[in-house]
């Protein structure tokens, strides 16, 4: 049966994958990994700058902003520049569309 992890089983208890094919199945495994993977980063970055300290210098030389002065967590959304937040979104967006996007038709996901 597709999704069997021995010792529990079949195990879904929304039944999220009711109706799926192997191909959904396959796609949904590889997104799953991509997507813990930047969970854990992101939990890296917002934890390491409290332990190591920031990057000396400036964020934005025109706002005279300095990476110091930016506060970790959700205060930091309105403190960092907007071309600053378009580079973090286009830097994501390269990630979603590049290496990795199709290992669930050619390979197991994960395995790079």
């Amino acid at each position: 049966e597709l999704g069997v992890q021995e010792p529990v089983g079949f195990w879904d208890p929304l039944n999220l994958s009711s109706g799926g094919d192997v191909a959904s199945f396959k796609r949904r495994r590889s997104v799953e990994l991509k997507h813990g993977r930047i969970s854990m980063l992101a939990t890296m970055g917002y934890i390491t700058p409290e332990i190591t300290g920031k990057f000396p210098g400036y964020l934005s030389n025109s706002m005279n902003l300095k990476f110091a002065d930016v506060p970790t967590g959700l205060a930091a959304i309105s403190k960092v520049p907007a071309l600053g937040w378009a580079q973090v979104v286009a830097y994501a967006g390269f990630c979603e569309l590049s290496a990795g996007s199709d290992d669930w038709k050619t390979g197991t996901p994960g395995d790079y």
